[in-house]
This record gives C-alpha cells, structure tokens and sequence, in this order.
C-alpha cells in the first residue's frame, strides 16, 4: 500500500549506568506513559490496535518475559507480539502492520536494565554458539570485536588516532545531550594512552551499558494529524541478518549493515545519501563500528570514512554529522533497547526539540543499529520531518 507511517510520539525514561527507582516494568510504565502524552494523550487501551516488544529471556533472567510486556504498556486484552532483537526491528514490524491498512496506531517497545546481570560475561559468551562450534574460552567477550577491528584497520590502513577521534568527537557530542551519562572532554592522546580492554580497544572504546525503556507511538498518516502536528515520516526500514557463523561471515566489513541500507534507501527513493540527508544517528558500541557502518550506509566510500573523519566532515558542525546526540558512547548501550535509543534522537532533531544538541539542518536523517557481538543483525531506517 502506498500509506505513509509517521512516528507520532516517543517517550523514554532512563538512560543511566543503573536505575535504581524502578523495576523494567516501572520503566516500561514512565516510559509509556511519556510517549501517549508526547501523542497527544493518546489512550492505549481505546487507540492502539496492536502492540509490539523487543526484548529477551537472557537479559531479563526471566523465561518467557515477554508475559510482562502488555500490562505496563497498556496492552492487556490487546493483540501484543515479541521479537527478541534491537528495538527498531520492533518499529519495522509496526511499520509493517500499518502499511497493510489494517491497523492504524502500533506501538513500539524495548527496555534493558544490564546493571541486573550479575553473569553478563557468561550470557556473552553463550550467544557465540557453543553447540555447534568449537567454545570460545575468553576471558573478555570484547575480543570478537577487537579482532574484527584489527582485520578491519589492517585491510583498509585505519589508524589508531581514527578511532580514538571517534571516541572524542562522541563523547563531547555528548555534553549536549540531557539523556548522556559518559560525556566528556578527552583528547586524542587521553584515549590512545588509556589502558587496553583488548588491543586494539581501549576501554574508552567501548560504550559501557545503560538502563533504559523506549516507547514508540506509529500511525497511519490518514489519522496521525489527529495526535501531532510534528509528525516524523518512516519513509524507509529494512533490516538484514548475514550469516551469523563466525566462521564465515565477512570480519572486514559489515555487509548486513550494507544491505539494509540499500532497500531502505530504495523504500525512500533515496539515490545519494550524503547529499539527500542532514545527519546520521549509528551504531557505535565500538569506535571502529562507527567508521565501517559510515561507509556501509554509503556515506564514505569503502575504507576512506577514517580520512573524512579526521578532517572533520563527521563532527556536528562538519559536512554531514555523524551521531551528534554522542551515540552509544555518549549515552551507553541499553542492550536490546539501543537501535530506539537511536531513533528518539533522531526524532527529536527533526522536531527541533533536540536543546542543545540541534543540528542547524535537520531535515532527513538516517539511524542504525546493529545487535552487537557476535551477531550480524543491522537494522536502518530513513526518517524524515
């Protein structure tokens, strides 16, 4: 069908290293509750036809946590349906759903509360397939990521100082954002002398972990104008899953990241990102991460993002800003809830409701997120005002 979905409110509640006020059930609750309001008081219970979470067991250390989801979202006795991956693969279901015409307001929903996992490292290391590959006995699950750092900086001449000019832009794009926890002034040197994680990552490399919720409100454009006169368009969404063995798939580049941006760009008519977008809300749970997805969401060429990053055509005054809300290493990684985390940002620049993190021009942007190690799942939408 040929309906436009908007996004027509957000709300959140969070965002920092632990929540200790609320269960993720409160914090599914505030942030639901901000996001009717900020869509113009929209009454769940008589308004929404059907409602979607991310989330998953493992995090929650609870079977079937989905049975949790309805009631603090106002979804009881309503059609609720879960997919364990990052939120915005949550959006791309609701997009779905009113795209066929047979519902017209879905509500989006994702929330982590890491500083509950007492086993993180062993949750980590389950994921990477112990059933049917050899065990990776490591004592840092980061090392998956640092070897595909390694393979990456190695194949395209990416220097170190790359990466921590990632980690310095970020993290002062940070001091403007209101939800960041890890902003900071740091100097290049600060993050190429601070101690390994695991070479080449250093700890300021590596976005810690957030608590966090994220609720969504999408609708129909024939009844979106009844909530908010600031709708954002979905004008595409795609996500893609490479294969997910870590034998084959690909360690120098990020082709899911690559090949969910070409049909979302496709669904937005979208030829020339660099010059048809004003900004880029990615993923950046690793410096190196922000450098491969720049040049998977074509906005450098393959191998030349480090170049045009050192010259500062990434910073938020450069030729086109590349997480100007400070990304995950300015707000942290709230786990499933990351890729909404990504869209709220991004949905408040083009608003204009960013503060003091307004872009100058905010007119159409695009956001990523990817699920992390050692997955190669990459979730992009295009989004405009």
């Amino acid at each position: 069908m040929s309906r436009r979905v908007a996004i027509i409110g957000v709300g959140w509640y969070g965002f920092r290293p632990v929540v200790e006020e609320a269960s993720f059930r409160e914090m599914m609750f505030e942030a639901a509750t901000r996001a009717y309001e900020d869509a113009g008081g929209l009454n769940p219970r008589t308004d929404v036809d059907a409602f979607a979470s991310c989330q998953e067991d493992f995090w929650e250390g609870i079977a079937i946590a989905d049975e949790f989801a309805p009631e603090p979202i106002g979804g009881t006795l309503k059609p609720v349906f879960t997919t364990p991956g990052d939120g915005l693969q949550c959006v791309a279901s609701a997009y779905m759903l009113i795209k066929t015409g047979q519902f017209d307001i879905v509500v989006a929903e994702s929330h982590a509360k890491p500083s509950d996992i007492i086993n993180m490292h062993d949750v980590m290391l389950f994921a990477m397939d112990p059933i049917t590959i050899r065990a990776i006995n490591t004592p840092n699950y980061h090392a998956l990521a640092a070897l595909e750092a390694q393979a990456y900086m190695t194949r395209y001449n990416v220097p170190r100082e790359a990466l921590a000019y990632v980690v310095v832009k970020n993290k002062r794009n940070a001091l403007y954002n209101d939800r960041a926890s890890y902003g900071a002034n740091l100097t290049i040197d600060e993050v190429l002398n601070s101690p390994y994680a695991v070479s080449p990552l250093t700890k300021l490399d590596i976005a810690p972990f957030v608590d966090a919720a994220v609720v969504v409100v999408l609708a129909g454009e024939d009844v979106a104008r009844r909530y908010t006169d600031t709708p954002v368009w979905v004008d595409g969404i795609h996500w893609i899953t490479e294969d997910p063995s870590l034998e084959f798939h690909n360690w120098e580049f990020p082709i899911h990241a690559m090949k969910a941006a070409e049909v979302a760009y496709k669904m937005a008519g979208i030829q020339d990102p660099i010059k048809e977008l004003h900004f880029a809300e990615i993923d950046a749970r690793y410096s190196f991460k922000e450098l491969q997805f720049i040049e998977a969401l074509k906005l450098a060429p393959i191998g030349e993002a480090h170049k045009l990053l050192l010259e500062g055509a990434f910073d938020r005054d450069g030729l086109f800003p590349v997480n100007p809300s400070g990304g995950a290493l300015g707000e942290g990684v709230p786990l499933e809830v990351h890729g909404l985390a990504r869209l709220v940002d991004a949905v408040l620049q083009l608003r204009g409701e960013a503060g003091r993190m307004q872009l100058s021009k905010a007119e159409r942007a695009v956001i990523h997120s990817w699920r992390g190690v050692p997955t190669t799942t990459s979730v992009v939408a295009v989004l405009s005002r």
